[in-house]
């Protein structure tokens, strides 16, 4: 019997090298993943006859393990949903928080991909590569925002653990440049380690021509927005049926879920009669909106009876100063705001529904985390209804968003709402998102139940915590272990410590007693109760790099004694001051925060890497190619550049895109409508040159060309030119483009043969795909 002794030594062998745990059937080594398989112990003989099968077990988790499930909303302030007083009804939240526990001391960095980076590996954002957003990424380690494989996420830990794990909604944690067909994919949610993905990369979407992958797949909606389609019912259902087609299939199988919507970040886009809903609701003004929310926190217990509310800062204007128009303008922004984020608890609502009927729901952890940062001014002080606009340093003009009214939320408007609102929506606090010094852009509300474990229903927590204590806080309730290697990789500590033991007492010691925070030079430390602050640069000004980091104003704050930041103790306490400054700095060291980096827009416009050679400047695509991230397409702007084309137009009907790059917010697209070549140039929906060809297309093939010559010089950004077409060599028409986009489109995607997502152009509804037949299509930049 050979094969059962070759068998016995190589048992042996692997109980030698393996951890002593890991030799035991009782309980694996969790820490080194993934779990290898242990060693075969059947009987191999000349036949089957007289050999026993053995198979691999595979992980499970810990007995008693929950379901996890983890909500994480986008761009809302501590003091906008009702659950924590807030003017916006939230009754799927407030039925939640009745069941469990608020937690009103919980943390973010201010801003949403690092939170989100944070939240996934338990690693403080700079220490996850992520110390700000994708497309202002440069090149240290700390921002080039490709979270390394040594801080493997939650999604990894858990599946090799036995859990299922999947990922809804928002991912702006796979870097743009790394979400086109050329991958890498290990960047993308399946690549790190979930098994389910369906959902966007980057910042946002538009809610009603979202660019949707599932898993590493480009996908099209099943809907029309006429039709009566939005992204929030989408992922809400895909949602569902994951989770119950994965119980189905495996009751005895826990699961996490990562349910991330885009709500209620920018593009403000809810359906019309959750809008409608609103109207008139905030005609009293932020000053009224945000006395009211204090008024009400305090009544329901989410702010101490002792807290202030703090006071106006010189930025933010009176309600009562505005004009009539103004009045008027701002509170429908608000209205469509409130619509869109009530709608989206709207939906949760079912998905929380669908858990509480899963068999095992007494033992599944709902983790709802209520903005991974604070409200977001982004909007500038007037509101916008082109957000990329707005982020693009052109602030919309009043006459023109009051123009759209009808409009507002709906496929045609990308609306954000006045700077004073996020103001008023962070009541109590200070500030608003990005600023990570005060807690305005970092203080979020939380709820958690867990029927099994948490009996206490309306609790309330005031311990201090952050996102990067949830993953360890998962771990504990599941009983498993942080990991020392993930795939052969040696991991970094996790920077978080769990907080299980609050669930029980509200009185448990605090299990964070320092923090620092970190977002575009915006800079803060906490210690023992004491908070230092040092707001650097505006949230609404991307053109402003301050510099001059030396001479920011820091201010003291004793939260102990000061849960609201009211108090600035810096003048009386300057000593206790510069030892909250150094702690800051140690931390800032350690947590790998410098460079200091305050650029806005012109870290946009910093070369990103791409799939081919930066240096590329001849591109072949061909029909198919579609839904390529921008930052992974040739870069047309700033400079020269032809398109050409070898098409075939059919005998009659001829029509579509032969190349379309960006969308409804802003972009270019080359073609053809009634038998004519076009060319359409959309600077942010305000200017919309065009030429169309002098005669139309003749059938049969024939070669069309666009030839752009850039008016700037060499480095000026923005500036015009000309756009000439061509049918086979003959010019048939050019005209003068007095402005260009110099840094991005915004939310949509390049493609050949049609325009897939919002419309570049309003003469055509998407995809408008081409008719005849598509060679090739050439780019070529100067």
């Amino acid at each position: 019997m050979r094969y059962v002794r070759h068998l016995t030594m190589v048992a042996l062998t692997f109980a030698t090298v393996a951890p002593a745990s890991a030799q035991t059937a009782v309980e694996p080594d969790r820490t080194v993943l993934p779990m290898p398989f242990p060693p075969f112990e059947g009987v191999i003989g000349r036949t089957y006859k007289e050999s026993v099968e053995d198979w691999p077990k595979l992980p499970t988790p810990p007995d008693g393990a929950p379901n996890v499930v983890v909500i994480l909303l986008d761009d809302v302030g501590y003091g906008q949903t009702s659950t924590f007083g807030g003017p916006v009804p939230t009754p799927a939240l407030d039925a939640l928080a009745d069941e469990g526990l608020r937690f009103t001391r919980f943390h973010t960095t201010a801003i949403c991909g690092p939170s989100r980076a944070a939240l996934i590996t338990g690693r403080n954002h700079h220490n996850a590569g992520s110390g700000f957003l994708a497309e202002w990424a440069t090149g240290f380690p700390s921002y080039d925002n490709m979270i390394p494989r040594s801080t493997a996420t939650m999604g990894a830990i858990l599946k090799y653990n036995g859990y299922a794990t999947s990922w809804f909604g928002k991912n702006h944690n796979t870097p743009d440049w790394e979400s086109s067909v050329a991958g890498p994919f290990d960047r993308w949610p399946t690549g790190m380690g979930f098994d389910y993905f369906y959902g966007f990369i980057g910042g946002e979407t538009h809610q009603y021509y979202p660019v949707l992958f599932e898993n590493t797949s480009p996908v099209e909606p099943g809907q029309s927005p006429a039709e009566g389609y939005h992204f929030m019912t989408d992922m809400t259902d895909k949602a569902i049926d994951w989770m119950r087609y994965t119980k189905s299939v495996a009751p005895q199988k826990p699961f996490l879920m990562y349910f991330a919507p885009g709500a209620a970040h920018a593009p403000h886009q809810p359906p019309k009669e959750w809008r409608d809903r609103f109207a008139g609701t905030f005609d009293d003004g932020w000053d009224a909106i945000r006395e009211h929310t204090f008024a009400r926190q305090k009544e329901i217990g989410v702010i101490p009876a002792d807290a202030e509310l703090t006071a106006r800062p010189e930025w933010a204007r009176n309600w009562a100063s505005l004009d009539d128009q103004q009045r008027h303008v701002y509170s429908k922004l608000m209205e469509n705001f409130a619509g869109y984020l009530a709608f989206t608890d709207h939906e949760i609502g079912r998905l929380l529904d669908a858990i509480r009927a899963l068999p095992d729901a007494e033992n599944t952890m709902v983790i709802y985390i209520v903005g991974d940062n604070g409200a977001s001014s982004e909007g500038g002080f007037d509101g916008t209804i082109n957000e990329v606009k707005s982020l693009s340093g052109f602030p919309t003009d009043l006459d023109e968003v009051e123009a759209r009214l009808d409009d507002l939320g709906g496929p045609d408007t990308e609306p954000h709402y006045p700077v004073e609102w996020a103001w008023a929506g962070n009541a109590p606090f200070q500030w608003v998102k990005q600023v990570a010094s005060h807690l305005g852009g970092a203080r979020n509300p939380m709820v958690i139940t867990w029927p099994a474990r948490i009996h206490e229903k309306g609790g309330v927590r005031t311990q201090f915590t952050h996102l990067i204590d949830v993953l360890p806080t998962i771990l504990e309730a599941a009983n498993i272990p942080a990991p020392t290697t993930v795939d052969g990789i040696a991991q970094k500590p996790m920077d978080g410590t769990s907080f299980l033991g609050v669930f029980d007492d509200s009185a448990a010691p605090e299990v964070r007693t320092r923090q620092y925070f970190e977002v575009f030079s915006n800079r803060s430390i906490y210690a023992d109760g004491w908070k230092a602050n040092a707001q650097h640069t505006l949230p609404w000004r991307q053109d402003l790099a301050p510099g001059n980091w030396e001479n920011d104003r820091w201010e003291l704050y004793h939260l102990s004694e000061d849960y609201s930041e009211a108090r600035d103790l810096a003048s009386e306490m300057p000593d206790k001051l510069a030892a909250m400054k150094a702690i800051f700095d140690d931390e800032a060291e350690k947590n790998h925060v410098y460079p200091l980096d305050d650029r806005g827009t012109g870290r946009l416009a910093v070369p990103k890497p791409t799939p081919s050679d930066p240096a590329r400047r001849h591109f072949v695509f061909y029909p198919g190619a579609t839904r390529l991230p921008e930052t992974a397409a040739p870069n047309t702007k700033n400079k020269s550049h032809t398109i050409s084309a070898r098409i075939e137009m059919p005998e009659s009907g001829g029509e579509g895109v032969i190349l379309a790059a960006g969308g409804s917010s802003a972009g270019f697209a080359l073609y053809v409508k009634d038998g004519r070549l076009v060319y359409h140039y959309n600077w942010f929906d305000e200017y919309r040159p065009q030429v169309v060809s002098s005669k139309p297309l003749p059938a049969g093939p024939s070669d069309v060309r666009m030839e752009f010559v850039y008016a700037g010089a060499e480095g000026e950004l923005g500036k015009g030119g000309t756009a000439t077409l061509f049918i086979d060599d003959e010019p048939v028409g050019s005209v003068e483009i007095d402005r260009t986009v110099a840094a991005r489109f915004g939310i949509d995607t390049f493609g050949v043969g049609e325009d897939s997502g919002a419309p570049v152009s309003t003469e055509y509804l998407p995809p408008y795909r081409f008719t005849g037949k598509i060679d090739e299509v050439v780019v070529d930049l100067e």
